[in-house]
């Protein structure tokens, strides 16, 4: 189960970009536009941010009732609150389970990111092979399709309502592809699921690169998409979100979570998470200086060689995950 049970971080991810786009859809259409006045008279789109002030604070306070590990617990020699959480869990003996995590914590030294370099000082190449799938997560352009959908969508001739709305089905078409990688990523493995993915993305996002970069330029320097190009642009874009969400979605978070031993798993993730972020920030801040000099066509080129990367990335070094 460990392969589905990963992949409900993914889900929760994608749920929450969907109730939010939804919520701004909501605030636009019911103002007439993000840019007009919507309650109290500040503008809708002033309203988007303060509406996800709620789930803030709804989710601080909910965190202060999240136990602490079982694990954490027994190293820190709180056994009876160890034994209280694994009663909520295990319907097997808590006090062989006790004595069994405690075994394990003993015989462990606490970990240290110097643990992640071999002998050479360099890192160990498991480490390189996380970063590695990181990176490729984001560079593949993924988030370009949350963060600017509705401007994506309005620079080749949608209008404000239709591109909020196509936004809002995108982040529902990756609610269900999220939900079709948890029903088999422990089915297929995890390999063969990014592979299929990489080659799915690679093949719609060059098709977008294609569409854009060959569609004629309105006066104001955007793609005009005219009759059939602008059906077949969205239908290719969500079947690209679709082949990310049942692959680099959630199965990344996955082999993260499992590919690294006991003794670096704590900082080598860390490592690959912080990566994922850093990666992530470059792709956004990059993507509106790209469309204002370069054009869609240039900025979906660049996140198809990284879908082709991602192919030979995984062929190639994810054989032997614990190397």
């Amino acid at each position: 189960m460990r392969g589905r049970l990963g992949s409900l971080q993914q889900l929760a991810i994608v749920s929450g970009i969907f109730i939010a786009l939804l919520s701004d859809y909501f605030i636009a259409v019911s103002a007439g536009s993000a840019e007009l006045p919507f309650l109290l008279g500040a503008a809708a789109w002033r309203w988007m941010f303060w509406t996800e002030a709620f789930p803030a604070v709804l989710y601080g306070m909910a965190a202060l009732t999240i136990p602490e590990s079982p694990r954490y617990l027994v190293a820190q020699g709180r056994e009876r609150e160890a034994s209280t959480v694994l009663a909520k869990l295990l319907d097997a003996n808590v006090s062989d389970k006790i004595a069994e995590i405690r075994q394990t914590v003993f015989r462990e030294r606490k970990p240290n990111f110097s643990d992640l370099l071999g002998k050479d000082g360099k890192p160990l190449r498991i480490v390189w092979i996380g970063i590695g799938l990181s990176v490729l997560q984001q560079f593949v352009g993924i988030n370009v399709i949350f963060y600017y959908s509705s401007v994506l969508w309005r620079a080749v001739g949608f209008s404000e309502a239709d591109s909020l709305k196509l936004t809002v089905i995108t982040a529902a078409v990756n609610i269900v592809t999220t939900l079709v990688a948890i029903a088999f990523v422990d089915k297929f493995g995890r390999k063969p699921l990014l592979i299929l993915g990489s080659l799915g993305m690679t093949v719609t996002l060059g098709t977008l690169t294609t569409i854009f970069s060959n569609t004629p330029l309105d006066t104001a320097g955007n793609p005009a998409l005219t009759g059939i190009s602008g059906t077949i642009a969205l239908l290719v874009a969500n079947i690209y979100v679709f082949c990310f969400g049942f692959s680099w979605g959630p199965i990344v978070w996955v082999l993260l979570g499992e590919m690294f031993n006991n003794n670096i798993r704590a900082s080598a993730l860390s490592i690959a998470a912080a990566m994922q972020w850093i990666a992530n920030f470059v792709v956004s801040t990059t993507f509106p200086p790209l469309l204002q000099y370069f054009g869609l066509g240039s900025a979906y080129g660049l996140y198809t060689i990284a879908a082709a990367t991602s192919i030979f990335f995984v062929i190639s070094l994810l054989k032997k995950q614990r190397g």
